[in-house]
């Protein structure tokens, strides 16, 4: 074996060191650092990069919220587009429709094309330059044509121009006379808008109502916009009583019960006042297993209005809503209870009245009595002004 192959072979001597020498340690050492430099520089290159794409993207966010307000003011080259406007007064008129969401550039193309404005890009402008614009609602509005641009904006800002019927369904109401009343609004015959509720599930209707509008087309004034038919309107109407039950806590199960002891008090009151002394005598007398004696409700259920009552139709067996002969509640509300009287059956006043009885049907004022005595003198006294009042 040569020398050289003994020096490759030859284990290392014992006690001999194996650590680098010097010189070799501080090449090792420089070489660490150069990595741990390049692998820091390579991570602030990282975090400077994902910054500059988040900026960008809220510049570019921003730019394009710009953008949309402003588009329609540059031409294809970016140049700025003539933004021509009418110099007005206007003439005329046309009715536009704003659709919920639009943008003010959606706004001016609609006035553009119904030759309200003479350009999108001066409306959006105007639009721009009016801090209210941005509360204009949607709708229907009647316009003048070839307006200034400005002068759109303000009539768009104006409760005036809108086109809208307003409905107002009076307290007490039946489902029978509140169908008339849509009938006529809407201009259509009443038969259509009975179809149009069917059964009841097309406008809300729910399930405890038993398939009867009866009380449960609530009392208010609505607005009516052009393009709306029966079944948005009753809906309305439908959605406003669940709304005002469900306020109240009214659960499920209770609400047609309700409606029904609160069309009673609606009916038999004429003042606010007296109704939760009413709503008490009705519980007062459902307590006692007495018949609540309620003409109102005979009336409704013979179909004819209350000063109409003939002495057979007080004695009819037959009619459910009879309460002169049958006891307990009539199947259904008789009539459109607004929120006093729902206010009244749900936070009756204290007593243990009776009876009530109102003496004077001009003034309405209601007397409440606990003993026979005492109510018969109230109906002799309301006899006597019904013979001084015969109409």
């Amino acid at each position: 074996m040569s020398d050289s192959q003994t020096e490759w072979w030859a284990p290392a001597r014992p006690g001999a060191s194996e650590t680098p020498a010097p010189e070799a340690r501080r090449s090792r050492d420089r070489g660490h650092g150069r990595a741990r430099a390049e692998r820091a520089r390579k991570a602030r290159r990282r975090r400077t990069t994902w910054v500059v794409l988040v900026v960008l993207l809220l510049v570019g966010g921003a730019g394009y919220l710009v953008w949309s307000m402003l588009d329609g003011m540059f031409d294809s080259s970016g140049n700025s587009a003539s933004a021509t406007d009418f110099p007005g007064p206007g003439h005329g008129s046309v009715d536009i429709v704003v659709n919920p969401g639009d943008s003010g550039k959606a706004i001016g193309q609609t006035l553009k094309d119904a030759g309200v404005v003479a350009s999108v890009s001066a409306f959006v402008s105007a639009y721009a330059a009016n801090p209210g614009a941005t509360g204009i609602q949607p709708g229907t509005y009647s316009m003048l044509l070839e307006i200034p641009a400005a002068d759109a904006v303000t009539s768009l800002l104006n409760p005036a121009t809108r086109v809208e019927t307003k409905l107002t369904v009076v307290e007490g109401k039946t489902a029978d006379e509140i169908l008339a009343v849509v009938a006529e609004k809407l201009d259509v015959p009443v038969e259509d808008v009975e179809k149009a509720v069917g059964d009841g599930s097309a406008i809300g209707l729910p399930k405890e109502a038993n398939g009867s509008l009866e009380g449960w087309l609530f009392p208010a004034t609505y607005v009516i916009q052009p393009d709306d038919d029966a079944v948005t309107v009753l809906s309305a109407m439908t959605a406003k009583t669940v709304q005002v039950l469900t306020d109240r806590g009214v659960a499920e199960k209770d609400r047609e019960t309700v409606l029904i002891k609160a069309s009673l008090v609606e009916r038999e009151g004429k003042l606010d006042e007296d109704r939760p002394k009413i709503a008490r005598t009705i519980e007062n007398r459902l307590e006692q297993d007495w018949r609540l004696d309620i003409d109102a409700a005979v009336a409704y259920g013979a179909g004819v209005n209350g000063t109409q009552l003939t002495q057979a139709m007080l004695d009819d067996t037959t009619n459910p809503y009879n309460l002169r002969r049958l006891k307990g509640l009539p199947p259904t509300p008789i009539a459109s209870p607004g929120t006093a009287s729902i206010d009244a059956v749900l936070n009756p006043a204290d007593g243990d009245w009776m009876y009530w009885c109102t003496p004077n049907l001009d003034t309405g004022v209601t007397v409440f009595s606990e003993t026979d005595a005492e109510h018969a003198q109230c109906v002799a006294d309301l006899n006597a002004w019904l013979e001084e009042n015969p109409q």
